[in-house]
């Protein structure tokens, strides 16, 4: 598991705004949770977090009961097979697959209509990461390894 790191996370919420009042959001690959717990901080309407690893998603149970965060919908489910299957749509989706995984060109256009119309992708790579002519690039950034880029569909 490894958590966006501060810098980014701040860089991040500094391109969402600082409140989330309202909006539906996605933390997919969830780990740590850093995003999503930090979206629901802000206001989130909702925050649906979705974990694989059991033991991983136990200790996301365990933190939004701590927290006390009524706007975190934890589901325990593989990111691919989720994005395939949900039909509801995101204000923001955080999309922070394992970096040495192929998971990003498969997902996004199985997330481009979960996607509300102003909707954005927050996408977190170790690389490089060209989403293709179906998407802007609104932002982006690079801090260490992690390559970072806030998109929305063309």
């Amino acid at each position: 598991m490894r958590p966006t790191p501060d810098r980014v996370r701040e860089t991040l919420f500094n391109w969402l705004g600082q409140t989330l009042y309202g909006k539906r959001c996605l933390d997919l690959f969830s780990g740590s949770g850093a995003l999503g717990f930090e979206a629901a901080s802000r206001e989130a309407a909702q925050v649906v977090m979705v974990e694989s690893n059991r033991a991983v998603y136990k200790a996301l149970q365990d933190n939004a009961k701590k927290l006390g965060l009524s706007n975190i919908a934890l589901r325990c489910d593989d990111g691919l097979k989720f994005a395939s299957q949900e039909n509801m749509a995101f204000d923001v989706i955080f999309l922070d697959p394992p970096f040495q995984s192929d998971f990003l060109p498969q997902l996004l256009p199985r997330l481009a209509n979960k996607l509300t119309t102003n909707g954005v992708i927050y996408v977190e790579s170790g690389s490089a990461f060209d989403a293709g002519a179906e998407w802007v690039v609104l932002k982006q950034g690079k801090a260490g390894a992690v390559h970072h880029q806030l998109i929305r569909r063309a």
